[in-house]
This record gives structure tokens, sequence and C-alpha cells, in this order.
């Protein structure tokens, strides 16, 4: 568990430190001077020297969102998150951890969708350490814990989902139009998955995503034939709204009486002549309704 600790500032000590060398100089300076020196002083000068010495190793300066793991002879002492100068006990060690945001680019994955189709996904990540204690001594390495987890996280997003709803049409959420709902389950599980590292993740999105070179053509010949399928529908359905429509008018104002065989004719015709992509080239009659 993380203890956060604030030690005494430094200036004093750092003060201290520099009139105790100065004055272990001055005395060494002293006892060359004399040919038969008194051993007090040698042995004065020499602990005001250690004395200095010890004193500048116990400070410590602190950056910014930057922090110090104390450690005590193997065991954890605390943690240091001000900045500043800062004086500590000169026999802790300390190791420096970084709080800044820090952003991963993971390289582009070829993995298999939830429909088994290969595809080509990549994630941009923004994560900062939380928990101090969790990074230093809970993983070896906590940004290669970092680096792999995603990796797995991103590759375990694409088995979950479909491509698209091309094989899966009831499918609620996909890869390529999911767009927010994807981040955000990606940002949940990168949370779960780095909580034991202490590793907070700000912000998860999907930066790459694409077929797989080998089905890529395929793939797209596939979405366009679905894309002119989608729309012969709707220009057929608006054609028969269109033959109806000019039935029902004929009849209503009884411009022309049809029987059922010149109906027939006249819906092939304005069939043909809505839903061909050429416009119609008509052939005009000058006989009969009834001449060939």
């Amino acid at each position: 568990m993380e203890k956060i600790t604030k030690p005494v500032s430094g200036f004093l000590a750092l003060l201290l430190a520099l009139v105790s060398l100065a004055a272990g100089i001055y005395l060494f300076s002293t006892i060359r001077e004399h040919e038969n020196p008194n051993p007090w002083v040698i042995l004065g000068a020499i602990l005001l020297v250690i004395a200095a010495i010890f004193i500048l190793k116990g400070l410590m300066i602190i950056q910014p969102n930057h922090s110090r793991v104390l450690i005590f002879f193997g065991k954890y002492s605390g943690t240091v998150k001000d900045n500043g100068l800062f004086f500590i006990n000169p026999l802790y060690s300390t190791r420096k951890l970084s709080l800044r945001a820090h952003n991963l680019q993971g390289q582009t994955l070829k993995v298999n969708d939830k429909m088994g189709n290969p595809i080509e996904i990549g994630a941009v990540i923004v994560w900062q350490i939380g928990d101090a204690y969790k990074a230093a001594f809970e993983v070896d390495d906590y940004e290669e814990y970092v680096k792999v987890q995603s990796e797995a996280a991103v590759r375990h997003l694409a088995n979950s989902f479909p491509y698209d709803n091309l094989e899966d049409q009831h499918a609620h959420i996909t890869l390529r139009d999911g767009a927010e709902k994807v981040n955000e389950i990606l940002e949940k599980e990168l949370n779960e998955r780095l909580a034991p590292a202490g590793i907070i993740i700000r912000e998860a999105r999907i930066s790459h995503l694409a077929y797989a070179q080998e089905i890529a053509g395929a793939m797209l010949q596939r979405q366009q034939a679905t894309a002119i399928v989608a729309a012969r529908f709707k220009i057929v359905e608006g054609a028969v709204g269109m033959v109806e429509l000019a039935l029902e008018m004929l009849s209503k104002k009884g411009i022309v009486d049809l029987d059922e065989e010149k109906k027939a004719a006249m819906v092939s015709n304005l069939m043909v002549v809505l839903c061909g992509e050429r416009g119609a080239t008509p052939v005009l009659n000058t006989g009969t309704l009834y001449q060939g």
C-alpha cells in the first residue's frame, strides 16, 4: 500500500553542509601551516568533511510531476510526491518515478475478429502512474508491463466484436461503427489489466482499423455489392410507389380506361424507365392503343 511521506525542506541542510565543508577545508589549510599539527584538529577537519558529505547525500531534488520511492535497507518507507529540495535520511535509497502522462502508440496487430476475419488493428493509449508503490514493487518493469497488457487488451477487443455487420447483422456493436463505445470498452479493460501495476489509463482510442491485405479486396467488393443492392432496393421501392400513384390518378381522373393487359404493359414500361441506369429512348405510337 502506498504511503505518502512529506520530508523536511532541504535548504537548511544544504546550508549546514556547505558550512561544515567550508570549516573542514579551513581546518585542513591551517594544519598544513604547522609542522606538528594538533591531532584533534585533524580529526575535527575529517569529521566536518564527512558530515558535509553525509548531509549532501541526504539531499534530493524532485521535479514537478515526479516522485521518489524511499527504501531503507530493503524495506519500503514511503513515497515523496511533492516537488522541491528536500532532506531525507542519508541511509535511504531512492527510486525515481515520473507521474507525467505517457503516450503509447501500439504497433499494428494482425488478429481475427469475432467472425474469424483477419483484420489489422492498432490503438493509442494515454497512461500515467497512479500508485508509485505498485509500479515500483508489484511488477518487474512497469513500462514493459503496460506495453504487453495493452497489446493483449487490443487483441481481446478485436476477438470480441465483428469488424462490421455484413456477416452479423444482429451485432449491436462493431469495431468499425462502435466508435466511442468500443473505445470505452477498451479503456475499461486496460484499467482492469493495469490496476495491479498502479497504472491509470487516461484515454484509449483505436487509431488503425482495416481488413488484412489478403482479404481487403474481396471485402471491398462485398461492401460495394451490399451498397448497390441497398440502393437498388430504394429505387425499386420508389418506382413501385410512383407507378401505383400514376395508375391511381389515371383511373381517378378518367383520363384513359386501361384493361388489365394494358395496365401490365404500362407498369412494365414505367418500371424499366424508373429503374434503368440510363435514360429511356421512347417509341411513339401514332395509332391506337391496340395497334402493335
